[in-house]
């Protein structure tokens, strides 16, 4: 099984895959490390502060072959990151598909409105980060737009509205 992660930045990508990691044992990919360590190493041709549309495209069709290849071999994996493109299932044929599930986290209007300075304290609860560059405006925009996407595109989706609480059951 592939558990695709998608959401915009802060939404605890990064947490749920862990959580998953410990209930099923699968191992995760975070792409925001596969991201470092290209530009690190001099790989990638976009660098870190690139926009999120260059570095999807960068980084997806790597992803994508890594998700072919473990399938290929009946093996788990967990991918989170925000450079899992809309339209991501055109890319693999059907049996491909059928070992895919994905969820993308939202975060409602409302609850960034409320939560937002509570969301930045807790952006380095698994890893640590830098300072944050997290705008609410920004943020409302990107949400509103995976929000739209996903329920034009028939995604899976949580929406987070009150408390913080994803039910790692009902993926």
């Amino acid at each position: 099984m592939i558990i695709l992660i998608a959401g915009d930045t802060h939404t605890g990508k990064t947490l749920l895959a862990q959580r998953l990691l410990e209930r099923y044992h699968y191992p995760y990919l975070s792409i925001d490390h596969l991201k470092m360590g290209l530009i690190r190493s001099g790989r990638c041709p976009v660098p870190a502060d690139g926009s999120d549309a260059e570095l999807t495209e960068c980084l997806w069709p790597i992803v994508r072959e890594m998700i072919k290849t473990c399938i290929e071999n009946s093996q788990n994996l967990i991918v989170e990151g925000c450079y899992i493109p809309f339209g991501w299932e055109a890319d693999f044929a059907d049996e491909y598909l059928a070992r895919i599930r994905y969820v993308c986290l939202v975060f409602s209007q409302a609850y960034l409105e409320r939560n937002f300075r509570d969301i930045l304290l807790h952006e380095c609860v698994i890893e640590r980060r830098g300072s944050s560059e997290a705008v609410l405006e920004r943020m409302s925009r990107t949400n509103r737009y995976n929000l739209e996407q996903c329920m034009a595109r028939n995604y899976r989706y949580v929406l987070i509205e009150s408390d913080y609480r994803i039910d790692i059951e009902e993926l």
